[in-house]
């Protein structure tokens, strides 16, 4: 394919196709000489600025179009916001997936749910080891994070130099189940030479130091012996050390762990498969849980993030069949609000209160710890990689400019700050802006794929804002009205309050002599009466609601 942008033939070139100025949907593209490999494939969340869609991607479109130039997709780890498009886009792209164990673990039970599932090669490559594709050096660097086998990623192109790409991360010196931070590897690449960090930013507004997952758990065994009613601790269902740390807090106050939720018992099968957990008795399922007394039992839930269909809020509406809260029992948010999620978490936390359950979150507590580097943290991986270049990803703008100044600070020698779909060159002599591809984001919406501007979209959520309203109207050949309008406002009047049938009437009078008003000659063309009724209709309620609504007209012609 032609390119819309020169590679040189001494430069690697870094395309973000999502994840830059939005958190999650990440996904980037490293390319060299027409050669190119995909670093991530994940998916996003929608808020409520989009009614029906639950579910963001990037657009894989550029990817597609590099048909056989591009080699490959390597997943750094197993979050969802890395590996979660790969079900909706790996038919696109049609790549082999490299992944450590605990990845590939994940992606598995993923891709066997599909039909295609079987098409899907998932290369599981061992922690710690390096492999190549084309002219791309690729090895993997343990980093610590709230999941199993999180990964930075070094690109190294042969007589250019050194990427290192490093997912997401933090420093810590108890991880309770899986990697500590390779400090060596990490020095090694200083000591060598690195070109640029291409880095997480989400903290990098925040001060000082993430904490280690090892003083979560015994905050919680802590926290546990306090209550003597029904306790539920939720949290990310990938937190494999998580679920080990209510595990020991639990056996220390005498109870015993269920999993509530199916991601939670996904997750818990792929660590066991990959040799993590298995030194835990298994976890209970609700049906054995309920065996004991509830005093005696942790229940280990989905749904922190205020999923409407995840276990937590089910149970909160009072509408899950095998939990129930009340008066003298706490749930416990291991957890933070990803950004946008506040308000669902929020209607939880009302229903849960409104029950008599206490509620306990990490500004209560010292119940969580964030996955991902503080600035502290940030701080001393610039000292040990000492890199010519920092480019911030893994944020929105704001983070992605505190990263960017943070990195000046430590002496960085430039910072090019991109967003989705920008094409940077880069080479020994510095990183240069050099073009511009398609991108975007793509909606999940009603079982089908389609871009953001979608019609079915923006009227949603037109809809959401400023109501609806459908007239219709019977007119004769003439354009002779044959009965008064009918006028359905939803969103705008209720046809049980009296007031508003006095407001219905009043528009359907005004549709009304509109129509007996206008030219015998627009009457009878369809096209320009429909327009003036949905005119007239929509101008009525904006004055008396300060609304637009969605209007629509169906004119039948007797």
């Amino acid at each position: 394919m032609t390119l819309p942008f020169e590679m040189k033939d001494d430069a690697i070139y870094f395309v973000p196709l999502g994840g830059c100025g939005i958190f999650g949907a990440n996904m980037a593209l490293y390319g060299y000489q027409g050669q190119w490999i995909m670093m991530d494939c994940g998916m996003g969340f929608a808020d409520e600025t989009m009614p029906g869609v639950d579910i963001l991607l990037p657009d894989p479109s550029f990817a597609a179009s590099l048909g056989e130039s591009l080699l490959g997709i390597v997943l750094t780890h197993g979050h969802e916001d890395h590996i979660g498009a790969i079900n909706a886009l790996w038919p696109r792209l049609k790549k082999p997936l490299y992944a450590t164990p605990f990845t590939a673990a994940r992606i598995q039970q993923a891709v066997s749910e599909q039909s295609w599932g079987n098409q899907a090669r998932i290369n599981v490559i061992p922690q710690d080891s390096s492999f190549s594709l084309g002219p791309f050096d690729l090895q993997y660097i343990r980093m610590a994070h709230s999941i199993p086998e999180a990964n930075a990623v070094a690109v190294t192109v042969k007589d250019v130099g050194t990427l290192v790409h490093t997912g997401d991360w933090k420093i810590d010196p108890d991880p309770v189940v899986g990697n500590m931070t390779d400090v060596a590897a990490l020095q090694a690449l200083g000591e060598s030479g690195v070109l640029a960090v291409l880095g997480d930013s989400t903290n990098a507004m925040v001060p000082g130091h993430s904490g280690s997952e090892g003083e979560v758990g015994r905050n919680l065994a802590e926290l546990f012996s306090e209550f003597e009613g029904k306790i539920v601790v939720s949290c990310f269902s990938t937190n494999i050390a998580r679920l080990k740390s209510i595990h020991e807090a639990a056996e220390r106050v005498g109870r015993h762990v269920c999993l509530i939720g199916r991601s939670l018992w996904k997750a818990d099968d792929a660590a066991r498969q990959c040799g993590y957990l298995t030194d835990l008795p298994p976890f209970l399922e609700a049906r054995d849980a309920a065996m004991h007394p509830p005093e005696k039992i942790v229940y280990v839930c989905t749904g922190s993030q205020g999923e409407p269909r995840a276990a937590l809020a089910r149970i909160a509406g009072d509408d899950h069949p095998d939990l129930s809260l009340g008066e003298g029992d706490v749930v416990i948010f291991s957890s933070r609000a990803i950004p946008g999620n506040e308000r669902a978490i929020n209607r939880i936390k009302n229903r849960l209160y409104a029950d008599g359950v206490e509620i306990i979150t990490d500004r209560d507590a010292p119940v969580h710890v964030s996955g991902h580097p503080y600035r502290d943290e940030l701080k001393q991986v610039y000292a040990w990689l000492r890199p010519k270049a920092a480019i911030p990803v893994h944020g929105e703008m704001m983070q992605m400019e505190k990263h960017a100044h943070l990195a000046r600070e430590c002496g960085v020698e430039q910072t090019a700050i991109p967003h989705n779909g920008m094409v940077m060159e880069i080479t020994p002599d510095g990183v240069y802006i050099c073009g511009e591809v398609d991108s975007g984001i793509l909606a999940v919406e009603g079982g089908r794929i389609v871009p953001m501007d979608h019609e079915a979209i923006l009227i949603r959520r037109r809809m959401m804002y400023n109501g609806s309203a459908v007239v219709t109207v019977v007119v004769d050949k003439g354009g002779d009205l044959q009965a008064l309008p009918m006028i359905t406002a939803l969103g705008l009047l209720d046809e049980n309050c009296e007031i508003d049938t006095g407001i219905n009437e009043e528009a359907v009078q005004a549709v009304a002599e509109k129509i007996r008003n206008l030219p015998k000659g627009a009457r009878q063309d369809d096209d320009a009466l429909a327009e003036s009724i949905r005119i007239t209709a929509r101008r009525f309620f904006a004055q008396k609601f300060d609304r637009k609504p969605q209007t629509r007209v169906h004119l039948v012609r007797v």
